[in-house]
C-alpha cells in the first residue's frame, strides 16, 4: 500500500529506535527534571514538530543538498550546537528565585521551551541524515511519489512524540519532591545547563559521513 513495504517491521525498528536515548531524549529529560511535567511535554512537542519538518524537508529532497554540502552541513551544525551552549550557559548563570512565577510568565516559558525543542532538533543535521539512509529502506524502488515517505515518517515522529510524553510525565514525577525544595532546583537547572552544553560538544563532533 502506498508503495511502503514492510510496514510492520518499521514500526518496531521506530518504536525500538525512540527508545534508545539519544540528544531528544535527554534534551525532553533534562528540562521534566529541572522544570516539570508541563516544560516535559512542551519540549517534546517542539522535538516532534522539528522532526516533522525534518520528515517534509526529505520527503522533497531538500535533505540531499544539506547531505550534500559540507559547508551547508557544518554550518546548521554549529549553529546548533552554539544555540544549546547558550541555553546551557543561561540555565548556569540564572539566578536563584523563590517566588512562583506568575501564570502569564509560565505560559510564555513554555512557548519558549516549545520553539526551543523545535530549534534543537532542527538544527541537528544528524536527524537528516537519519531520515534520509533509514527510511527509504521501507519504500518500494518503483516509487517517484513523496508520499510514502512522508507517511512513514510522520508515523516515526507520532511514536517518537508519545514516547517524549511517557518520558517528560516519568521523568518529572520521579523527581517531583526533589523540585520542590528550591534548593534542590536550583541545583537541578545548573546540571541541565551543563547536559545542554555537554550535548553542544557531541554535536560538534558529528560528521556528515556518519
Amino acid at each position: 500500500m502506498f508503495s511502503i513495504v514492510n510496514f510492520e517491521i518499521f514500526i518496531l525498528t521506530a518504536i525500538l529506535l525512540n527508545l534508545t536515548p539519544g540528544p531528544d531524549t535527554m534534551y525532553i529529560i533534562s528540562r521534566s527534571i529541572s522544570q516539570g511535567t508541563k516544560a516535559g511535554i512542551y519540549s517534546a512537542l517542539g522535538i516532534t514538530s522539528g522532526s516533522i519538518v525534518h520528515t517534509l524537508l526529505a520527503a522533497f529532497g531538500l535533505s540531499i543538498i544539506l547531505m550534500n554540502s559540507i559547508f551547508l552541513f557544518n554550518t546548521v551544525k554549529i549553529i546548533g550546537a552554539v544555540y544549546l551552549a547558550y541555553l546551557g550557559i543561561k540555565m548556569i548563570l540564572a539566578r536563584k528565585t523563590t517566588a512562583p512565577e506568575p501564570k502569564h510568565v509560565q505560559v510564555m516559558l513554555h512557548r519558549k521551551i516549545f520553539l526551543q525543542g523545535l530549534i534543537v532538533n532542527i538544527t541537528n543535521p544528524k536527524v537528516a541524515l537519519f531520515f534520509i539512509a533509514f527510511i527509504p529502506q521501507f519504500i518500494s524502488p518503483e516509487n517517484s511519489s513523496p508520499l510514502p515517505f512522508l507517511l512513514l515518517g510522520l508515523t516515526f515522529c507520532v511514536t517518537g512524540g508519545i514516547w517524549g510524553f511517557f518520558i517528560a510525565h516519568f521523568s518529572s514525577q520521579s523527581t517531583n519532591k526533589l523540585r520542590g525544595n528550591k534548593n534542590v532546583q536550583f541545583i537541578l537547572n545548573k546540571l541541565t545547563g551543563i547536559v545542554f552544553i555537554a550535548m553542544s560538544i557531541k554535536l560538534l563532533k558529528t560528521k556528515a559521513t556518519q
